[in-house]
Formats: C-alpha cells, structure tokens, sequence
C-alpha cells in the first residue's frame, strides 16, 4: 500500500488538485488528510466536498474546528479570526456539522495520525523541535505517527535519544519510533511557497517528501475577489 498523507489545505483548491494528481503518478492507493482543510484561502466548500467525497481517514484540525463552531474568535490572530469568520459564513450545516464530528487521533493500518500532538490534541500545541516532540512519543504506541499544524516539513525520530533528521526520504527501521510532519498543502510557512506532502510506502517502509507546484496565481486572485484579508493572497507566494 502507499499512502498520500497530507494536511493543512486550507481552502485551496488549486494546490490540493495538485497534489492529489501527484499522488496519483506516484502510484498512491490510499489517502489521509491530517486536518485544516478549511481556513485562509478562498475554496472551503470545494476543498471540503472533495475531501468528503474521497471517504479517506480525516483527522480535525483547529481551523476545522474553529469554522465549525460559533463561539468567539477574539483571542486569535486578528487575520486569521478574520478568515474563518468568512469561513463560517460559507459552510452550510451539514459541512460544519461533518467537520465537528471529526476525531482528534486515528489509526490507520499500522501507523497513527493527528493534526497536532498526541498528548493534548485539543490544546493545538506545535513541534517545532526536538523537545516538543519528546513529551509526544511517550503517547505514541505506534511506530509512526504523522501530523501537521506548523505547516514545516520535519521529522522527528527516537532511539537512544530523540534528534531532527532533514524532511527529504525517510526509511523506517525497526527500534526507532518516527513522529512526521508532512508540510502544508495550502499554506507551507517553510519560504517554499510549492504545495507539499508525504507518500508512505508501507511495504518498502520508506516515507518521501514530496514539493508539487500548482496555479498560484488563480489562487492568489480567488482571494482578493473575497472579503478574505489581501495579506493571505501575498503570503502565498513567500511560503509564509
């Protein structure tokens, strides 16, 4: 089986086309989303209804829950409160009903998924380096965990102890627990502005990265045709 693992769209649904036409040159059997489909960019419904359509494993990301809800969004960055509040106003709801009853963890075959970290998946704490990911391995009772939420490729593995590798080709050796970042589709904050996921080989045991370029630009325009903060359409293109 090879998987196609990937998170953090965010309503873009040119950079999303992109990589699920990728995965399918690579050969990808199966998908899985780590959550964020919503949130930023100026397709949520789209990017919604594809990743329901599909009926692969789903995990809930904060923005998922964010538009889903109607409590307050006073305390968040001020674009980001911005964009869901259009957000909100886009989903119908069934759309917010089905990204409320999205589960925090899954399981899937041998390997385990989640937007944020395993010890509290609702608080949206990030891993940013090796000491963040160390209090999350003690919940990891799987060899491999994949996740996403800082939109930055990064992998994390412990052994004897717990270091960074590059987020370039990972092969998965026995003893050695990996917990995976697999990037942003739709919003990578790494200065790579390309759309970026994982395919999972899970007979080689081997995890690869994978940059997929996409229309930009239609992106960027869908964007400033909204009430959406202009500031989310630049951004794009600094991979930030």
């Amino acid at each position: 089986m090879r998987f196609a693992i990937f998170g953090d769209i965010h309503a873009n649904l040119e950079a999303l086309q992109a990589v699920l036409d990728d995965a399918t040159t690579q050969g990808c059997t199966d998908f899985v989303c780590l959550g964020d489909v919503v949130g930023y960019n100026a397709n949520p419904v789209e990017c919604l209804e594809i990743i329901r359509e599909m009926g692969c494993p789903v995990v809930k990301g904060n923005h998922d829950e964010d538009a889903s809800g109607d409590h307050s969004l006073e305390a968040m960055n001020p674009i980001a409160a911005d964009a869901l509040e259009w957000t909100r106003r886009q989903l119908d709801a069934g759309q917010r009903t089905w990204l409320r009853k999205l589960r925090m963890v899954r399981q899937v075959e041998n390997f385990t998924v989640v937007h944020s970290t395993l010890d509290q998946p609702q608080a949206w704490s990030y891993v940013t380096n090796k000491f963040d990911a160390m209090s999350n391995f003690s919940y990891q009772f799987t060899d491999v965990c994949f996740h996403g939420h800082t939109h930055v490729p990064r992998v994390f593995i412990r052994g004897a102890r717990v270091k960074e590798v590059p987020a370039e080709s990972v092969v998965i050796e026995d003893n050695f627990k990996y917990f995976l970042n697999a990037g942003s589709v739709g919003q990578p904050r790494d200065g790579d502005w390309r759309a970026c996921y994982v395919v999972y080989d899970l007979e080689k045991r081997t995890v690869s990265y994978r940059r997929i370029e996409y229309d930009i630009e239609r992106a960027q325009d869908k964007i400033l045709a909204t009430d959406l903060p202009p500031n989310l359409a630049h951004r794009l293109a600094e991979g930030r």
